[in-house]
């Protein structure tokens, strides 16, 4: 039953099996003439139908290989093989469905995203009663209840102490994920066996799983280039099969000998296979947390040579962390962080935020009082009934004692910011016990993603920021970058991307400010969907784990994907050719080698599905590094002197 159902959407298809099952039943019944005249009306009529959509092709300034159909069942109804003829219509009309099951079969990661979509949602009522409205009629500061096991169906915040979530569909991270209260979960997330509350902060139309859907029909609608190109090989393959066709008929004079090379030269690879390959690539990428927006990318990630960073927040984690504690003679890290979380409590700076945050993984904190926060300076507060500062050094020690111009730790006077790095003084009763060094810790497995890409051929990669030059070279150096770009704004970036003489070029960003240039980049790749909707709408590719090792994966799927369409196209006109050398001898009836191009055919279409599976390189591809909780540390250079 679900055959038939699937084969009402293909009534030519039908007409065509139905034709052939009434010449069969006429054939059997002693009406051989009979059978030959329906058989070649329906196959002549199916001629005419694929010659009026060629015209119309060649119109619209598209390229095939309609006309060796319609040539192949002329000459088979004209030499008698009226069965071929039928057999080429079968084919002819097969593969439209065939194409269907093959796209997707290669789309299913596509697909099962946007199945996924959510459509309703519960959300609690003025009286706490809850209700089940359809997502679309949820608002920005509704509270929802997620059920076990249910998708979150917005952007929203976590109410609950603790959720568990499998985002593995939006951003391939196979482990669930827990979220505590406060934190963001992302809508299209999969909730755990627990019920959960949570805040929406978009609708429905705003979160980030409608732009995912977005993404993904952009996608399934693209046709790369590379498929263009494929209908392109028609012309000199129909050429070709023509002029082996005409010597055959013209040495044997048998015009039998025209109509058996053409039946076998049709191959479905440069109509199929390569768009199949091109669903199949995308797809795995979806599966591997990777969206790529249109067929073409795949094309140009395929020959990347040149490759550019954006610096804070893709190169580096884009906020600033604790990298050294430098203590004074008498004083242990620990007891200088711990002071300094105590006081910096206090404050929403995102500098103080990061001190508290190291202060509390090496231990208890305690607690301040009376604190009094000194904009632009520091803050202080009362740590137990001891005057605790913590913030310039002017302002922690007044009078600025000299030992704070030694070598152990920069003063006053010189720009840090130079060095990419940001320095705190402790003080303690306005003695100093120490200084904290921050800086934007570069991602734990950026050193290994550049040595990768340099091993996969890439020829240039490269910093494009708006950091000063010391930054940028201090960051450049530790990673290992071909060359550094700093000071640049976002026409400069722009401007770069545009000239670099070894292309194309690959941008990697996920900031406002990227935006331009991954437009203007020939592949931009926007990191991580929590990151900026500009970056993220103008890119090629949308990487939805903030995880920068996809890159390296992206390009190898990109190489992947082409190959196998190229081998695709390959071995179809490879085997038509043997076919129709073979059919111009007069071995191989015509009936027989319909059928055999039907096998040409199947074969191709299978080995485009090779496509959705990764290559050896990419499951050779190990993990880019240890996770960034197991890396994340606090380095202790020399202590300061008293």
């Amino acid at each position: 039953m679900r055959l038939l159902s699937s084969l009402r959407r293909y009534p030519v298809l039908l007409a065509v099996l139905a034709v052939g099952l009434v010449g069969v039943v006429l054939e059997v019944s002693g009406q051989g003439e009979a059978a030959r005249i329906v058989v070649s009306v329906a196959a002549l009529t199916i001629a005419a139908m694929q010659l009026k959509g060629m015209v119309d092709d060649l119109r619209s300034g598209s390229y095939g290989i309609d006309i060796l159909a319609v040539t192949a069942i002329g000459s088979t109804v004209a030499v008698g093989e009226h069965w071929a003829a039928l057999v080429v219509c079968l084919m002819l009309t097969g593969g439209e469905a065939l194409e269907d099951y093959a796209s997707a079969r290669a789309g299913r990661e596509l697909t099962a995203l946007l199945n996924r979509a959510p459509t309703r949602a519960h959300r609690y009522g003025p009286g706490g009663q809850l209700e089940e409205i359809d997502v679309e009629e949820v608002r920005p500061g509704d509270r929802l209840a997620v059920r076990p096991h249910e998708i979150v169906p917005v952007d929203a915040v976590l109410e609950s102490a603790v959720g568990t979530f499998d985002e593995s569909s939006l951003t391939g991270e196979s482990m669930p994920v827990e979220r505590v209260q406060g934190e963001g979960v992302m809508s299209g997330a999969l909730n755990g066996a627990d019920v959960v509350e949570v805040t929406a902060t978009a609708a429905a139309a705003d979160s980030q799983y409608q732009r995912i859907v977005t993404l993904v029909r952009e996608a399934q609608e693209s046709r790369a280039p590379f498929v263009r190109l494929a209908d392109r090989v028609a012309v000199p393959f129909t050429l070709l099969a023509f002029a082996i066709a005409g010597v055959a008929w013209l040495v044997s004079g048998d015009p039998m000998r025209f109509a058996q090379v053409l039946v076998v030269a049709t191959p479905c690879p440069l109509i199929i296979a390569a768009p199949v390959a091109f669903m199949a690539g995308m797809s795995r990428a979806a599966r591997g947390g990777m969206i790529v927006k249109d067929a073409g990318t795949l094309e140009q990630l395929s020959k990347v040579r040149t490759v550019a960073f954006d610096k804070t927040g893709t190169l580096t984690h884009g906020q600033p962390e604790v990298v050294g504690v430098h203590p004074a003679a008498g004083y242990d890290e620990d007891t200088v962080l711990a002071l300094a979380a105590a006081v910096e409590d206090w404050s929403a700076h995102p500098l103080a935020r990061a001190v508290v945050e190291a202060g509390r993984q090496r231990g208890p904190v305690p607690v301040a009082r009376s604190a009094k926060e000194v904009p632009a300076h520091g803050v202080q507060a009362v740590v137990d009934d001891r005057e605790v500062r913590v913030g310039k050094a002017s302002f922690v020690v007044p009078g600025v004692p000299a030992e704070l111009a030694s070598p152990a730790a920069p003063g006053p006077d010189r720009d840090d910011r130079l060095s990419g790095h940001t320095w705190i003084y402790v003080s303690v009763d306005q003695r100093l016990i120490g200084a904290i060094d921050l800086a934007d810790a570069i991602r734990e497995e950026t050193p290994q993603t550049l040595s990768r890409l340099h091993d996969f051929g890439i020829a240039n990669a490269v910093m494009l920021t708006g950091d000063a030059e010391g930054t940028a070279r201090r960051v450049a150096g530790e990673i290992g970058l071909d060359d550094v770009r700093a000071g640049l704004l976002p026409e400069d970036k722009v401007r770069a991307v545009t000239s670099f003489p070894e292309g194309p070029v690959l941008m990697v960003g996920d900031g406002v400010n990227d935006a331009p240039v991954l437009a203007a980049a020939d592949v931009g790749a926007a990191m991580g969907a929590r990151g900026s909707a500009a970056a993220v709408e103008s890119a090629d590719v949308v990487v939805m784990l903030d995880d920068l090792s996809r890159i390296p994966r992206l390009l190898l799927l990109g190489r992947h994907t082409m190959r196998i369409a190229w081998q695709a196209i390959a071995l179809g006109v490879a085997f038509s050719v043997v076919l129709m050398l073979i059919g111009a001898t007069g071995v191989m009836p015509a009936f027989v080698g319909a059928w055999m191009q039907e096998l040409v055919d199947l074969a191709c279409i299978l080995w485009a599905l090779l496509a959705a599976r990764p290559s050896r390189a990419e499951r050779e591809l190990a993990p880019a590094g240890p996770t960034r909780a197991a890396t994340r540390g606090i380095r202790s250079p020399s202590p300061l002197p008293r």
